[in-house]
């Protein structure tokens, strides 16, 4: 496919230069360039190339915490975000691409020069508008497309490999199935290209009028619009006027109330779904039940893109950054604010309605939900909190999503949040008393027991002040959780005993009152107080099962294997833990898939397998950096066993192989290491190459499953999701597949998964 000389030249410089930027005008290709860079040079860094997409985010001061997401640190230390990322890039080869700085230049500029100074083997690729600015930072500017002038065009036969052309075809080949350049219309096409000035989102807007006119009709209205620009001469025009023109053009074709949802839809962040769009976007003007056609009017005109979900048979939508910005700039002025509001209140009922089914049969569901909205989440708190008069939304917003900060492992985003929003509103309200008991939990899960301690006595005293049992209950039991896990198991243990009473006698049940179960199974089990260990055990399991919970479950499998462990049961210990570990792993939560894997460690150790348990041990070695300074949350209790665990395996295996298995779970990744605790063969990073040409399929199974879903379209983080692996991982499976094949573009792999067995001959 095309762009060759210009990733040759970008692989060049960044084999030159640290940090590299791709600049250019909107819709000229910038991001799409620098994926093909990335994935062209990503054998050359052993520990990877992460993506980090910026566009939608608003909030300046999260532009540490989404570079530590995007890469999967999920730490629980009480460290900031910045000294996070550093601690994890000091001693890697990486790539960074930070995608979309234009907004967050200064910012970009900042965090690229801090990193590259403490992490000799980063590299970063940037993409913005203009230049960051940050020292040594080498510029690419990115061309449009090459155009051939209509007065040279060459044969006929040869336009077609225009790239422009190309791009063209393959556009609205998606919206008019079967279109191709034919001698009839391939002088247009390429007058059509040549007009909008090689721009690839110029073109894709054109191709996709293709469905209702023909190539003539379209040159014929490009023709008039270009000369009311132009004032009727060919003069070389600015290339943002270009597109600026083009979207002008593609905004008069569409129909007074399209144009109008058009501009609400720049109201979100990310992206959305027709219950989002209904609910924000209608009334003044547009009726509810027209909110569907509109979106089909303006996904048929490339206006929207269409993304699947990751639940359910939803779809979601968003419009690329150039045309979310012109539809904000053609905004009637009375309505941003309104729309906000509208966002705002969305997004509030989004989070509070996660909060009441949290417990309950569709919790994976809430998560991928709530997962896929994290961008308007983010907008509508940034909104709540920098509004006058909103504080006290923003502290009730992020106090509901308490379930997927702690759930999700966004315990650090959480804290930002909800620290925020309690600085801001501190009246002694049940709200704010809730926000901190709430955050309370969060910093113990981070391991600030000391922080957690202050904010959840400062809930039990106003809830003592208010005779408001529930939130008393709460508070006791996040000081109970922060006593035990600091060393102070006596009060730990006699608080978490109170908390745990106050909710029987309530008839409260929840998450929290179901790990307020494994607090104390964890506190009996090191007593050695097992027959009461399993006994509570046993009855949180229930509570669990009764309600459809499965993330707590999952934690009360754990606590329930270490005491079964302890009494010998070996098999059961086992089998839960490898049960705990296969859905927190789904529910992307690191820390607990990595406590069982080291916690199946202990078990497998202890049953005469010392090999296996090195190297469970390595691979835990090599997760734990992701979630926290210290493995196990520096608990004296935890690190005494893994310290038990790791003698043991030595004085069985000898030292020379503890360190090979040790060394064998070190190289696998997360992926690779929650397969092998599982008992399945864990995949190797790289397949070997295959030259020849085969009828027969050469995809694993999981690769096959990964093509499937890029012939459907649905992008790498998309696969990700769909398949619960890791974003990179995915990407590796990509480019994987495709060196097999022998393919360079995802459209030939799509053609190729939907041929006949037989016929398939890459």
């Amino acid at each position: 496919m095309g762009r060759r000389s210009e990733i040759s030249e970008a692989k060049r410089a960044l084999s030159a230069a640290r940090l590299l930027t791709l600049t250019g005008v909107g819709g000229v290709g910038k991001t799409r360039l620098a994926l093909r860079v990335a994935a062209g040079v990503r054998r050359a860094f052993a520990d990877g190339v992460w993506l980090v997409e910026l566009a939608a985010l608003q909030d300046r001061s999260l532009l540490e915490q989404t570079v530590a997401d995007a890469m999967g640190l999920r730490d629980r230390s009480a460290r900031p975000p910045w000294e996070v990322v550093v601690g994890h890039l000091a001693d890697k080869q990486l790539l960074l691409v930070l995608d979309n700085c234009e907004h967050l230049a200064d910012q970009c500029a900042g965090l690229a020069a801090g990193l590259l100074a403490v992490a000799p083997g980063l590299r970063i690729l940037a993409t913005s508008r203009h230049a960051l600015g940050a020292p040594g930072e080498q510029i690419l500017t990115v061309p449009p497309l090459p155009v051939v002038d209509p007065e040279r065009l060459p044969r006929p036969g040869k336009l077609v490999h225009d790239e422009a052309v190309r791009l063209f075809v393959e556009r609205a080949a998606l919206v008019r199935p079967g279109f191709a350049a034919t001698p009839d219309n391939h002088t247009t096409i390429g007058r059509i290209c040549w007009q909008l000035d090689g721009l690839p989102l110029a073109i894709e807007l054109a191709a996709a009028r293709v469905r209702v006119l023909s190539p003539d009709q379209i040159l014929h209205r490009l023709d008039d619009c270009f000369r009311l620009l132009r004032g009727g001469s060919r003069t070389v025009v600015p290339r943002h006027l270009t597109l600026r023109a083009v979207i002008d053009y593609s905004y008069e074709l569409c129909s007074p109330l399209e144009q109008l949802l058009w501009a609400r839809a720049s109201v979100f962040a990310g992206g959305f779904d027709l219950d989002a769009a209904e609910a924000v976007c209608a009334g003044d003007g547009i009726d509810r039940d027209q909110v569907l056609d509109l979106v089909t009017g303006l996904v048929d005109k490339s206006i929207l893109i269409r993304q699947d979900q990751t639940h359910g048979s939803h779809a979601r939508y968003r419009l690329l950054d150039p045309l979310r910005c012109y539809g904000r700039d053609a905004l009637p002025k009375a309505e941003p604010e309104m729309l906000c509001r509208r966002h705002r209140d969305y997004y509030l009922r989004l989070a509070e309605r996660g909060q009441a089914e949290w417990f309950g049969p569709t919790q994976r569901k809430v998560a991928a939900r709530t997962r896929c909205e994290h961008d308007n989440l983010r907008l509508a708190l940034k909104f709540c909190l920098s509004t006058p008069g909103e504080s006290q939304t923003g502290l009730r917003m992020a106090g509901a999503l308490y379930f997927y900060w702690l759930g999700c492992g966004l315990l650090a985003e959480g804290r930002h949040w909800l620290d925020r929003a309690l600085a801001m509103h501190a009246e002694p309200t049940k709200a704010r008393a809730t926000a901190l008991w709430v955050n309370a939990h969060l910093a113990v899960a981070r391991g600030d027991a000391s922080r957690a301690m202050d904010m959840a006595q400062e809930a039990r005293d106003w809830a003592e002040r208010r005779d408001e049992p529930t939130v008393l209950a709460y508070a006791i039991f996040v000081q109970g959780a922060a006593a035990w896990l600091s060393g102070d198991s006596p009060h730990g243990q006699a608080l978490l005993g109170d908390a745990l009473a106050r909710f029987e006698t309530l008839g409260e049940v929840s998450t929290t009152v179901a790990i307020a179960h494994v607090m104390v199974i964890v506190v009996a089990v090191f007593q050695e107080h097992l027959a009461r260990a399993v006994a509570l055990g046993t009855r949180a399991r229930a509570l669990c099962e009764r309600h459809g919970e499965q993330w707590a479950r999952a934690y009360t499998l754990a606590g329930l294997a270490l005491a079964e462990w302890r009494r010998g049961a070996v098999a059961q210990a086992s089998a839960h833990t490898q049960e705990g570990v296969r859905v927190l792993h789904a529910f992307h939560d690191t820390f607990g898939t990595v406590l069982l894997i080291e916690q199946l460690a202990w078990i497998v150790g202890a049953a005469g397998d010392s090999e296996r348990a090195a190297a469970l041990l390595g691979a835990a070695s090599t997760i734990w950096p992701l979630v926290g300074e210290q493995p196990l949350l520096g608990s004296p209790h935890y690190l005494a066993v893994r310290e038990a665990c790791e003698q043991q395996a030595r004085r069985t295996l000898g030292d020379r192989a503890f360190r090979a298995g040790f060394a064998s779970g070190a190289d696998l990744d997360i992926e690779q290491a929650v397969a092998y605790a599982l008992g399945k063969k864990a995949e190797p990073a790289t397949a070997a190459p295959t030259g020849t040409s085969t009828s027969e399929n050469p995809l694993t199974k999981r690769e096959q499953q990964v093509a499937e879903l890029v012939a459907h379209g649905l992008s790498n983080k998309d696969v990700a999701a769909r398949l619960v692996i890791a974003q990179r991982t995915a990407e590796a499976h990509v480019e994987r597949i495709l060196a097999k094949l022998g393919f360079t573009s995802r459209t030939q792999l799509a053609a190729w998964i939907t041929q006949p067995g037989e016929e398939r001959n890459p």
